[in-house]
């Protein structure tokens, strides 16, 4: 059985709706995946774009806090990284992309994100033990091991 190395990228995305249209866009898996294919096809061609799609995979969104978290091969993963700082625009909405965390489990990375939502967050109860936050959070807990 052969195990698959992969890389977990955490990503935060800055949406500067004063600049766009009066609409903003929505951030879902399918405009994330749709902008980083685009972005390496224009930067790394046909030939870039298709060692990259075997892995790549946006496996959390938090539309709120705006944090993502991308999965890709390991072999692929500096590429990938490459294409999503030159994302300038989701639709017509200038966004960028910040890089919070990178690590090759997606458990790792968990208490990352999390950690950057709850600071993003003032409205979020915030407790004392770990386990009871744990529980708040269990629907993406589950989202990443998927």
């Amino acid at each position: 059985m052969v195990h698959f190395k992969n890389r977990y990228m955490v990503m935060e995305v800055f949406i500067d709706a004063g600049r766009g249209e009066c609409d903003p866009v929505i951030l879902t898996q399918f405009n994330i995946t749709k902008v980083i294919k685009d972005s390496i096809q224009l930067n790394f061609g046909e030939c870039g774009l298709a060692a990259s799609l075997g892995s790549l995979q946006v496996k959390y969104v938090n539309p709120v806090t705006k944090v993502c978290i991308i999965r890709v091969s390991r072999e692929c993963h500096q590429k990938v990284w490459t294409a999503i700082t030159m994302v300038r625009c989701i639709g017509k909405i200038p966004v960028s992309f910040n890089l919070l965390d990178v690590s090759g489990h997606a458990k790792q990375l968990h208490w990352s994100a999390m950690k950057r939502s709850l600071s993003n967050t003032s409205w979020l109860p915030v407790t004392a033990s770990l386990r009871r936050s744990s529980r708040l959070y269990r629907p993406a807990l589950t989202k990443l091991e998927a």
